[in-house]
């Protein structure tokens, strides 16, 4: 048997996107023994969009460049770093929330759960080829690129209409492309979307593939109702059939929506007392680094008061 190495910290924080680090920065600053850990790389989503131009304070900025100086902030307060990290467990029961790893347990009087979430794909061909290239998983952070140009949704729900009516800021034509032909978008938000004359539906209709060269030229659909093979010139593509949660290894242990994100309270607060989760892994309207920021400041502040109320709670653990 292995015997693993224990530290303890008052706040241990899952996750290094905007909310991660944001949750980092406030928890150091209010005091608080703090340490981020990710499976993977530090910067999280972001870090891979080539450029993001609404976040405050930058006109236009590289998503690495930005996720660096949100890390070198928190380095300023010295809080502990465990990149790609495998975990092998997370108990979330006790007073001290434990999570282990291949050599060590980690103990935390709370838990900031900031591990976002990852848009499901359509998995055909050309889709990973041309991600950043013409294939986008969001339209607020990229529809500007597409200024006078034409692009496809993938999608019937709220979602993709919403930001398919979004993309017709810029583009000058939108495909809206769903399997079937009823929508599951709202009554209201079809209704808007049927009378943008800027949008086109493609309706029983499924991609299976998208080309080009350098960039997307060319998405290939399967109409349903002939079976035949169509192609469509585009300069973009934005599936919208939705987004999983980052939340495995939490095993059923907090309270999710339907669709898997974590419920939480103003505060952050999840269902399990010491536990909040920050960004788009939790349930929220709006899934931005600045809403993740936003919220990353918010936990690790509840986090903070959680802990001067539960003092007494946490002395008699570290005795026991």
């Amino acid at each position: 048997m292995i015997n693993k190495e224990e530290l303890f910290y008052d706040c241990i924080i899952l996750g290094s996107g905007p909310a991660g680090f944001s949750a980092s920065i406030y928890a150091a600053r209010a005091g608080l023994k703090t340490a981020i850990i990710d499976i993977n790389m530090f910067g999280g989503q972001p870090s891979n969009y080539l450029e993001i131009e609404n976040y405050p304070g930058f006109s236009l900025i590289n998503g690495f460049e930005l996720m660096e100086k949100f890390e070198q902030h928190s380095d300023k307060f010295g809080v502990c770093k465990f990149p790609m990290v495998e975990i092998n467990n997370i108990n979330l029961s006790n007073p001290l929330k434990e999570i282990e790893t291949s050599d060590k347990i980690f103990k935390s009087k709370t838990l900031i759960i900031a591990t976002g979430a990852k848009p499901k794909k359509l998995n055909i061909k050309g889709e990973n080829e041309f991600q950043s290239r013409g294939v986008s998983y969001c339209a607020i952070c990229d529809g500007a690129f597409y200024k006078d140009k034409v692009v496809a949704v993938i999608g019937g729900g709220n979602s993709a209409l919403e930001e398919a009516l979004y993309l017709t800021k810029f583009a000058k034509k939108v495909y809206i492309i769903h399997r079937r032909e009823g929508l599951r978008a709202e009554k209201l938000v079809c209704e808007r979307a049927s009378v943008n004359p800027k949008l086109e539906f493609i309706l029983c209709a499924i991609p299976i593939e998208i080309k080009g060269t350098n960039k997307v030229e060319k998405l290939i659909l399967n109409d349903l109702n002939t079976n035949t093979i169509k192609e469509i010139e585009v300069d973009g593509v934005f599936p919208y059939i939705g987004l999983s949660p980052n939340t495995d290894g939490f095993n059923a242990q907090l309270k999710q929506n339907q669709n898997g994100f974590i419920e939480t309270d103003v505060n952050m607060q999840t269902s399990q007392e010491g536990v909040f989760a920050a960004g788009d892994v939790r349930n929220t309207p709006l899934r931005q680094v600045i809403t993740a920021a936003s919220d990353g400041a918010i936990a690790a502040n509840s986090a903070s008061k959680y802990i001067e109320t539960h003092d007494s709670l946490f002395k008699s653990e570290l005795k026991a």
